[in-house]
């Protein structure tokens, strides 16, 4: 029997990286309807058109919708896949950019341009998912790869969603593993663990065997060493994710960001090129330059979850998830980022060891502050958001957060009902 897979936000620039797993998932995942449900009418048309002469080009018989009607589109949906982005980039630019005003980093996930996409995100991502449980097929997936991933997973599984959280940032990194060891991907496993966008990869497994001491060795030598200096590595004796460099060296990327545009500039600008690439309509595959857009390999991880879900054979992905007791020292009910065993009944994280302190300790304080970030979001409470904003392990000074705050609602308001019915 077919499956219908709706795709939230399925303008993005990063569709036709779903719809090239999704073909190469076939005969795991025998999708016969794919719709693509997006507000604004020019990139949906312009998207889905790409998506259609790609599917085509493969001899693919199933039936493709573009809509704008939600209803529509998750009407019947077996599996629901959510990569939207409230705001667009224009929300993104502020989130980088007011920040640095009151003396804070700006980034899009992290820190206080973080919370503010959290606000605009997760009542948008609920409502969905809410939708999605009245209309979808008996037990339908949601699956979200919308960011801040981690903290909208832990509000959908907080309201009892089937839900679970897909980033792209351990799947990439494997890949560049096997290159660095010289070996096909699926030889290398990782002891990935953390809260999503705040992870550490403890062990380098190839063929079995534990090879962290050679990164350790030479730590220029893995992929991403430029963001951390070897002896930090040597330390820690992990691999941090590269969203930890936004907490291991906030005042040098701070001063980097005073003096240098912002991602998302370079990524208007990416985007741009994209959309114009897709209009040809000769072209019937991705473009190179959508490698340059980010979400390396998020068609491997996404399309991969999907069909393990679907087909339910029980291979190990990094995903967001329930701890469950995975990480012995941090509560069951924490979403946390870890391997998991991927069957049709969901995902169950593989036990691993307990984080050690210097791990622990940011965690939790960044725990504390997504769960407050979560009653904000969902309440409109002022008083809620500037706890949340003080509690942020890259913001945390009441004197900057207040006015910050401020700024930060102000220029949201268009997509913060809750804020402005709360005054």
């Amino acid at each position: 029997m077919g499956v219908k897979v709706s795709v939230a936000g399925g303008g993005s620039t990063y569709t036709p990286e779903l719809v090239e797993g999704l073909l190469t998932r076939a005969d795991r995942l025998p999708v016969d309807e794919l719709v693509l449900l997006d507000p604004d009418p020019e990139r949906l048309e312009i998207v889905g058109a790409l998506a259609d002469r790609m599917l085509r080009r493969v001899g693919w018989s199933g039936r493709l919708v573009l809509t704008d009607r939600r209803d529509e589109a998750l009407e019947g949906a077996d599996f629901v896949i959510v990569q939207l982005r409230v705001g667009g980039q224009t929300a993104r630019l502020t989130d980088e950019t007011i920040p640095g005003r009151f003396g804070f980093i700006g980034q899009e996930t992290t820190g206080a341009g973080g919370f503010a996409k959290a606000l605009r995100t997760v009542p948008v991502v609920l409502e969905l998912a809410e939708e999605t449980a009245r209309r979808g097929a008996p037990g339908a997936w949601f699956v979200d790869f919308t960011n801040p991933t981690g903290l909208v997973t832990q509000a959908l599984l907080d309201e009892g969603h089937r839900a679970i959280g897909l980033c792209n940032v351990a799947i990439s990194l494997q890949r560049r593993l096997a290159e660095r060891f010289a070996v096909e991907h699926d030889r290398v496993t990782l002891d990935h663990v953390g809260l999503n966008h705040l992870t550490w990869e403890r062990a380098v497994i190839v063929d079995g065997k534990d090879r962290m001491a050679d990164i350790l060795e030479d730590p220029a030598s893995y992929p991403g060493a430029d963001d951390f200096p070897p002896e930090l590595i040597r330390m820690l004796g992990t691999i941090p994710s590269p969203y930890l460099h936004y907490y291991y060296f906030p005042s040098e990327v701070l001063e980097h960001q005073r003096t240098h545009p912002s991602r998302a500039a370079e990524v208007m600008e990416i985007e741009a090129g994209l959309l114009e690439l897709y209009r040809d309509p000769s072209l019937d595959e991705k473009p190179k330059l959508l490698e340059e857009r980010g979400g390396a390999f998020y068609s491997e991880a996404a399309a991969a979850l999907v069909a393990s879900l679907h087909a339910g054979t029980g291979d190990v992905q990094v995903v967001n998830v329930r701890n469950a007791g995975a990480i012995p020292n941090l509560p069951d009910d924490d979403i946390v980022e870890i391997p998991a065993r991927i069957d049709r009944d969901g995902a169950h994280p593989e036990p691993t060891a307990p984080l050690a302190w210097e791990m622990l300790g940011i965690v939790q304080h960044a725990k504390a502050y997504e769960r407050l970030a979560i009653q904000a979001a969902t309440t409109g409470d002022r008083t809620v958001a500037l706890k949340a904003l003080i509690a942020n392990p890259l913001v945390g000074d009441y004197a900057g957060a207040a006015p910050l705050l401020d700024d930060l609602l102000e220029v949201n308001r268009p997509f913060l009902p809750r804020f402005s019915a709360s005054g």
